[in-house]
């Protein structure tokens, strides 16, 4: 299997998931011991080594199922984005007073005007989208819309044929979604949405202890539970009448049929993760979830979730190994076997 060992902490790699051993491990490159490696004030080693292991932080969060190779073919951007630093901007300075010395006075004015609403508003954060196209992928949608635990039990949503895309049965977890398509996920693969198992693998846990307890010990059980009840007999004939007390297994029942209410029992330390992108809209009711838009980014803010900063400097090294080693050529034979992309 792919995920097997996903959560390593020795690794300690932020995944699409809302595993307690995730949660865990963002803790430890948020504010953890692992942080020195992202976020460290002085560089020791070489700037190809930063800029892999860059990579290899925000691959293991973004498409770590999908081959490296076939990410670098298919799911990087086309153009490359300017990912400089703000302070890079300062040096553009000069070019305004060559342009003034060449008598370019307009030309002069719109570089000054561009530059100082560049100061203002700063750089949008455009490295984070080299994502973009992974985040089109219709199970990463099904795991962004909170519809999965994760987005490994969200591909096996699709391949098992759970899935609905556009009303039609879909078992390509690889399909890029086109603005405008929706998603249906069958209900009764959600598994936060059916019964806890808990109540039952208790009750056959307790009949497996009475089953293995002897003879001489299940009858002195019954003596007692005799004695008991005539106790509890003797009471109630000298003592008003009181509603019986419900059992430990009453208490832990679940909700009758007949309320209509839908079990939902997220799993432990979900929330962090419980949020929803601006470029889809589920509908919780059913199921199902709306496609509507590409992802985009604007200064300060970016629509691909990620754990690490969107206009920070782990993006941008990565953006700069990717820029490098980038497979540009494509023959008939590898565009037959392309992903499905619907534009």
């Amino acid at each position: 299997m792919r995920d097997a060992h996903i959560y390593n902490f020795k690794r300690g790699l932020p995944r699409m998931s809302w595993h307690p051993h995730n949660l865990y491990n963002l803790w430890r490159r948020s504010y953890g011991p692992l942080e020195k490696i992202t976020d460290r004030v002085e560089y020791k080693e070489t700037l190809n080594w930063r800029r892999w292991t860059a990579k290899a932080l925000l691959r293991g969060y973004h498409g770590d199922f999908i081959n490296e190779k076939i990410f670098k073919r298919w799911y990087l951007p086309e153009t490359l984005p300017d990912v400089r630093p703000s302070e890079a901007l300062k040096k553009v300075g000069p070019s305004v007073e060559l342009d003034k010395w060449a008598t370019k006075e307009m030309v002069a004015q719109k570089t000054e005007k561009r530059l100082e609403e560049e100061k203002r508003k700063g750089l949008a954060p455009v490295g984070s989208l080299m994502f973009a196209e992974v985040e089109r992928r219709i199970d990463v949608v099904i795991f962004r819309a909170c519809l999965a635990h994760s987005v490994y039990d969200a591909r096996r949503m699709v391949i098992h044929g759970s899935v609905l895309l556009n009303g039609k049965k879909h078992t390509d977890a690889n399909t890029r979604l086109a603005p405008g398509d929706m998603v249906s996920v069958d209900p009764k693969a959600i598994r936060f949405l059916q019964p806890e198992a808990e109540i039952k693998e208790e009750a056959e846990a307790e009949d497996a202890e009475a089953a293995e307890s002897s003879p001489e010990e299940s009858a002195a059980d019954e003596g007692a539970e005799a004695e008991a009840s005539a106790e509890s007999a003797a009471e109630s004939e000298s003592s008003p009448k009181v509603a019986p007390s419900t059992s430990k297994f009453a208490k832990k029942s679940k909700p009758s049929a007949a309320t209509g209410l839908t079990p939902f029992h997220p799993p432990p330390y979900a929330s962090p993760f419980l949020f929803v992108p601006a470029y889809l809209e589920p509908s919780f009711s059913t199921c199902s979830v709306i496609y509507l838009r590409h992802p985009t980014a604007r200064p300060g803010y970016s629509e691909i979730p990620t754990p690490w900063d969107a206009d920070g400097e782990v993006v941008r090294l990565a953006w700069e190994w990717y820029s490098k080693r980038r497979m540009r050529i494509r023959s008939k034979s590898q565009l037959a076997r392309m992903p499905e992309n619907r534009q």
